[in-house]
Formats: structure tokens, sequence, C-alpha cells
């Protein structure tokens, strides 16, 4: 049975799920009907922190220029340029037992793609989810639906994963930013260009 949670909740993950240590992070969106002239290209991205909170290079960056981060703890699966379908639009593969010890908590998010120049946001943007399944059952363990409380939004920090102890748990963020990639690179301790 899958757990939807609400904003600002956390879950634990392998405590509650004995043997849980591959999962895919599955996101997915709708775009709202409109004619911009342009298709909405959203992508999923994975930031891997250290103890302070900041990723420290490329190797600690997953998106879809860079598909794996976490000496290969983390993959990202390719990027879906238009969000056409039903199910997952983007997905993240990691593997928990392999996250490197100097990683703390893993933020997942997702930015609009070019959003200054289309015109686009996340006030566009519907039914926009992450779950969380387990690689080696397909069972959903737990889904995020994040609603439709974003206005001109064009990136949006959507969960984190962070370790407790030996565990780790799920953290329902769903915190939104302006400035797109960029502003989340900075929030994240990264300098992008």
């Amino acid at each position: 049975m899958t757990i939807s949670l609400a904003k600002g909740q956390r879950i634990d993950l392998t405590k509650t799920n004995p043997g849980l240590s591959k999962v895919i992070i599955g996101l997915g969106w709708d775009t709202n009907k409109y004619n911009g002239g342009h298709d909405f290209d959203l992508d999923a991205s994975a930031f891997l922190l250290h103890e302070d909170g900041k990723a420290k290079g490329i190797q600690d960056f997953v998106f879809y220029n860079n598909l794996t981060g976490g000496n290969g703890s983390v993959e990202h699966t390719g990027d879906n340029r238009t969000g056409e379908g039903d199910g997952d639009d983007e997905q993240l593969k990691v593997d928990l037992s392999a996250v490197p010890p100097n990683i703390h908590r893993i933020g997942i998010t997702v930015t609009i793609h070019d959003a200054a120049a289309r015109g686009q946001n996340f006030g566009q943007v519907s039914n926009a989810f992450v779950r969380v399944v387990d690689e080696q059952t397909n069972r959903e363990v737990l889904r995020f639906d994040l609603g439709e409380e974003f206005s001109v939004e064009t990136a949006v920090v959507i969960c984190e994963l962070y370790r407790h102890g030996s565990d780790w748990k799920f953290q329902a963020i769903g915190s939104g930013f302006s400035g797109g990639l960029q502003a989340l690179c900075k929030n994240y301790g990264l300098d992008a260009q």
C-alpha cells in the first residue's frame, strides 16, 4: 500500500521497509493547456549534499548533462523534453546502500528549462508528483502530490532523502524558487553559469 504524504511530512524509508536499498524516484507532471509556442521541458535533478547542506562540485550534481553521481549511486535515466504521456516523466535511481558516507542528504528538484525565454512557470504546471518505488519489487512505497500552490516559480525542491543514523528518511518539501536551475545551484552551494 502506498503512503501519501503532505508537504513537510517526514517518513522512514529503510527502517519501515527492511531490505529496501535500490529505489526509483519517479517524477511526473502535466502542463495546463495553453498555446505559448513551446513545449514544457521540465528537468529533474539531484543534489548530493554534504554535512553542511552543500554540494561540492559536479560529482554532487546529477542532471541531464551529468547522468551519474555519488560514485554511481545516483543515476538520472534521461531527459524527457515534452512530459507527454502518463506515469513518470523523469526518473532518478538511487542505491541507498552505495551512497558515499560523506553525503548526508539528496535534494530532488525539478526546474523548467529556458523558463524565462519561454514565459513559463510552475503556475502553468498541474498534477506534479514524486513517488518512491522499490526497484527490486516495483512496489510504490510512497507518493507526494505537490498541489497547485505555485505561480511564478521556475524551480521546485520536491523532496529530500536524508540519513538518520544508519537509516534513510524521506521529507516532502515542495518549496518553490524563482531563477530556475541557477537559483537552485546557488542554494545548494554550486556556481552555475
